[in-house]
């Protein structure tokens, strides 16, 4: 198996291009798991206002100076029930097929692990389809548990 031998760093404004291919791939590949998905065109985030965000963290892999990789994390504040009053929630997880399961996936993990707790925030949560096992597989291997199911109702 190939390791990943490149770098993480925080994603600028020049990477927005790549940034919104990357977002198209998230929506393509999620597709078969949501039917509420709306038609094209659709975005799930708005890149370019969280590049200057400071309560969020998007960064980016690169290998041999190509950006093969993205995750964000941002900070949300928790259900009022719950024992912390904010969190990261990480998203816009994506690796470019030519490299997957090389390690990437962990090293931003670990970015933006790190960027929550200089933030404060110690509880770290994402979401991910319960019918999609290589992300469940993925995340497992840094660490995350199954947590809770979202359900829904078609009418």
């Amino acid at each position: 198996m190939k390791t990943f031998k490149g770098s993480v760093r925080k994603a600028t404004i020049a990477d927005l291009e790549v940034l919104l291919n990357f977002e198209q791939e998230i929506i393509k590949a999620e597709r078969p798991f949501d039917p509420t998905i709306d038609k094209d065109p659709v975005h799930y985030y708005d890149l370019a206002k969280m590049l200057g965000d400071e309560n969020a963290h998007v960064v980016v892999a690169e290998e041999e100076g190509k950006i093969i990789a993205s995750g964000y994390a941002i900070a949300k504040r928790a259900r009022h029930y719950l024992d912390h009053e904010y969190y990261a929630y990480l998203g816009f997880m994506y690796t470019h097929p030519d490299f997957r399961g090389m390690g990437v996936n962990a090293m931003i993990v670990e970015e933006l692990k790190n960027w929550s707790e200089k933030k404060g925030l110690t509880e770290i949560r994402l979401t991910v389809y319960d019918d999609n096992t290589p992300a469940i597989k993925a995340y497992e291997k840094v660490g995350f548990k199954k947590h809770i199911i979202e359900m829904r109702l078609d009418s």
